[in-house]
């Protein structure tokens, strides 16, 4: 049964996979009881899902649906729910990342801005690089008048260890472009907070 299972893992989930039967074993664990045995397993494929992002280039995806179109008007998706990991404790955070941008003669498909988000979220990461790769990211493939970058998120450090805070959001934030000015920046707040 355990050669079976070694087979269906990737070379390197099988390494992850046991790692994590170590980690178990360090931990007092029986790491070969019935609800352990498959976990080794299990936490190599999510981990492995949860960083796929490292195999993606966000720049080809909204490249991959990118039409002229002679709109100049403020575009924004809003609430695209994510989940990342913290690189500083490996636990989740998660929430919502609000995008706007202004075309310059060229839009993307709107599920594509969820997919740079996808991408950079399932990374290892910190909230505050990641507000800044979505934008660059968006600004790089795009070239609009300007691209402004809002996140959201509960962060699993502060609640279930540390100063175990809970509920507490932290907001980030990144434009540049015609975000720049004030006017702008605040017309897009107000559209998405609903005001």
């Amino acid at each position: 049964m355990e050669e079976q299972y070694k087979h269906e893992l990737t070379p390197a989930q099988q390494q992850i996979s046991e790692h994590i039967r170590a980690i178990l074993d360090l931990l007092g664990e029986d790491a070969q009881r019935e609800g352990l045995f498959k976990t080794p397993k299990r936490v190599a494929r999510a981990m492995t899902f949860m960083t796929q992002g490292y195999e993606q280039d966000p720049v080809a995806i909204l490249n991959s649906a990118k039409f002229n179109e002679d709109y100049r008007q403020m575009v924004i998706v809003r609430d695209i729910n994510f989940y990342s990991l913290c690189e500083h404790h490996m636990l989740p955070f998660y929430g919502k990342v609000h995008v706007a941008y202004i075309p310059n003669g060229q839009v993307t498909g709107l599920s594509k801005i969820a997919r740079v988000v996808d991408s950079f979220s399932h990374r290892l990461q910190i909230q505050e690089r990641m507000t800044k790769q979505i934008r660059e990211c968006i600004q790089k493939a795009l070239e609009p008048l300007g691209v402004m970058v809002v996140v959201e998120a509960q962060h699993m450090c502060m609640q279930m260890r540390g100063v175990q805070k809970q509920g507490s959001i932290t907001t980030t934030s990144d434009f540049c472009g015609a975000f720049n000015q004030a006017k702008t920046r605040e017309e897009f707040l107000q559209l998405i907070r609903g005001n």
